[in-house]
C-alpha cells in the first residue's frame, strides 16, 4: 500500500488527482535521479548496459513489460550506500523543477509511476497523498506492479473504492484510463507551462 501521509481534499466524494512527472515536475524525476547518483557513485555505470538492453526490450520489441524493466533499471540502487541521504540531496537541488500551470492544494492526490521511497517526502512537504510505484530503495527490487497505466486505477480502488476523479491532469496518454474516469481531464507540459482540456486518441 502506498504512501498516506493526508487524507485527500474532497468535494464530497470527489478528488483531484495528479500525475508527477512531467505534470508537476518538469522532466522525469526518476530518471535525474539515476543521473544524479550516477555523478556521485561511478560504479553505477556498471549497470547502464542491461539497463539500455532491457529499455530496448521493453520499449521498442515489447518482449517484457515496464514492471520487468524497472526491475532492471532499479538495480543502480545497489550502489548507492545511503539511499535516504541521497533523495534528500537530490531534492535539494531539484525540488526547483517542481512548478508549471497546474499546482495541487494540501491533500489532493498525486498517483505516479516513480518510486515512493523518491516522492513519499516531498509530497509529504507539500501535505499531499501519494501513491506510486512500490520498490526497495536498498536492493532495488520492485514490489508490485510499475504504477502506470491501467494500474493506477487499481491502485485508486485498492485505496479509495468509493471516491470519484473531479479534476485529473497528466502530461501523458498513459494515463487515458484515469482521465476517461474523471470529471475533467487536462493535459499538462510543465516544461512548456501548458495545460489544456483532455483530447482522447
Amino acid at each position: 500500500m502506498g504512501f498516506i501521509p493526508t487524507t485527500p481534499r474532497r468535494n464530497g466524494s470527489t478528488m483531484d488527482v495528479y500525475d508527477f512527472d512531467g505534470t508537476l515536475y518538469r522532466g522525469d524525476s526518476t530518471a535525474d535521479f539515476l543521473r544524479f547518483c550516477l555523478r556521485r557513485h561511478p560504479a553505477i555505470a556498471a549497470t547502464l548496459p542491461r539497463t539500455g538492453l532491457a529499455a530496448l526490450a521493453c520499449l521498442k520489441l515489447h518482449a517484457i513489460d515496464k514492471t520487468q524493466y524497472k526491475g532492471v533499471l532499479y538495480r543502480f540502487l545497489t550502489h548507492v550506500p545511503d539511499i535516504e541521504r541521497e533523495v534528500d540531496l537530490f531534492w535539494r537541488a531539484h525540488e526547483c523543477n517542481i512548478g508549471g500551470p497546474c499546482q495541487p492544494k494540501a491533500g489532493d492526490l498525486i498517483i505516479s509511476a516513480s518510486p515512493e521511497f523518491l516522492l513519499k517526502d516531498v509530497c509529504a512537504r507539500r501535505g499531499l497523498s501519494l501513491i506510486a510505484s512500490q520498490v526497495d530503495p536498498r536492493t532495488g527490487r520492485t514490489l508490485g506492479p510499475n504504477c502506470s497505466d491501467g494500474e493506477k486505477i487499481v491502485r485508486l480502488k485498492e485505496l479509495y473504492p468509493d471516491a470519484e476523479i473531479d479534476r485529473f491532469y497528466s502530461d501523458s496518454h498513459n494515463d487515458d484510463p484515469l482521465a476517461s474516469i474523471a470529471g475533467e481531464a487536462f493535459m499538462v507540459d510543465a516544461r512548456k507551462g501548458i495545460l489544456e482540456p483532455w483530447a482522447f486518441r
